[in-house]
């Protein structure tokens, strides 16, 4: 069953020893790794950068990922008032079913400010009991949802379509 987890540090630099980690992770057999993301904030920064550490098919690489397309539209959505609210409701609606919910999605959101940064992983046969050592320390949070078999399709459609503009009728 596929999972989507975020490993949230307390620096900008966390989630490049993440990635080590989430390498040797796999290498264990704790997950595969599908996607994986990094989301660094730093402090002087108005918005986070979100980066791609990897693909699960070189295919996925020239168009970007499921996860940056999912945490561009939480992460740089508007912050606050009515429209922040908005924003996270419509992606929870196109999600709707998966296991990516509006309180994950918010949760995951406030996790994320300036002077922080996360490692995003869509993965499947996680065994949380292997990963969570690794994240066992004062400087992180992790923050995990199992989702439906079919959420990574589900991902793709929405954001596909929140990236196509809509076609008028004349």
């Amino acid at each position: 069953m596929p999972s989507l987890t975020v490993w949230r540090y307390d620096t900008p630099m966390g989630a490049d020893a993440g990635g080590v980690r989430l390498k040797d992770l796999e290498q264990q057999g704790a997950l595969r790794v599908h996607d994986a993301i990094t989301v660094t904030w730093l402090k002087e920064e108005s918005q986070p950068r979100i980066g791609q550490l990897r693909h699960a098919t070189t295919a996925a690489a020239g168009k970007g990922t499921l996860l940056g397309g999912l945490i561009g539209m939480v992460v740089l959505a508007p912050v606050a008032g009515a429209a922040a609210g908005a924003a996270i409701g419509a992606v929870a609606h196109r999600l709707r079913g998966t296991g990516v919910d509006r309180s994950l999605l918010e949760e995951v959101k406030a996790a994320l400010a300036p002077g922080t940064s996360a490692l995003i992983v869509l993965a499947s046969d996680v065994d949380l009991d292997a990963v969570r050592p690794f994240l066992d320390r004062r400087d992180s949070v992790l923050i995990h949802a199992e989702l439906s078999q079919d959420a990574p399709e589900v991902l793709a459609s929405a954001i596909k379509r929140a990236k196509t503009p809509p076609v008028r009728k004349r």
